[in-house]
């Protein structure tokens, strides 16, 4: 955990997943990569349980609402949080098409240009990342490697609704 208590960390991911269809298997790897990267090394602490960690997070975007329900290791609920995805639409269309185009670029385009789109990614996934952490700030103390991963696990249900 780099040095951070494990009991103020996540140790369990779950998906409230829409009906929409299945993301690519693109994102679906990016899916598999982000939640095992955030179980591995994240700092995580509610403002509503701190120090009763670690936690377990479920996820779920309903009615444009992303929703997301905390709880501890034993099974005791511990907060859940609201937010709207207003704020993300914009992003989450740009960084989409970017993806897809990147995706897409490294089976065939020149290096260059795979190196253009994963900038603009990164930059968009950035963002993403900031206005997560933004909106989370005051519920969740959260760092931003955490963010950026929960950015792309919130992108894949986003996808999905």
């Amino acid at each position: 955990m780099s040095g951070e208590s494990a009991a103020e960390s996540l140790i369990q991911i779950e998906f409230d997943e829409g009906t929409g269809p299945h993301p690519s298997p693109d994102v679906e790897q990016e899916r598999r990569i982000a939640v095992y990267d955030l179980v591995e090394n994240n700092i995580f602490t509610p403002r509503e349980g701190a120090g009763r960690g670690p936690y377990t997070l479920r996820l779920r975007v309903s009615d444009n609402r992303l929703i997301f329900i905390i709880g501890t290791a034993a099974g005791a609920s511990v907060q859940e949080i609201t937010l709207s995805m207003s704020p993300f639409r914009s992003l989450m269309k740009d960084y989409a098409m970017v993806c897809e185009s990147y995706f897409e670029a490294i089976k065939s385009a020149p290096r260059t240009r795979i190196e253009a789109l994963d900038m603009g990614r990164r930059g968009l996934h950035d963002e993403g990342s900031k206005i997560l952490k933004e909106r989370l700030h005051g519920d969740v103390e959260i760092d931003f490697e955490t963010a950026r991963r929960l950015f792309t696990l919130v992108y894949v249900l986003h996808m999905r609704g």
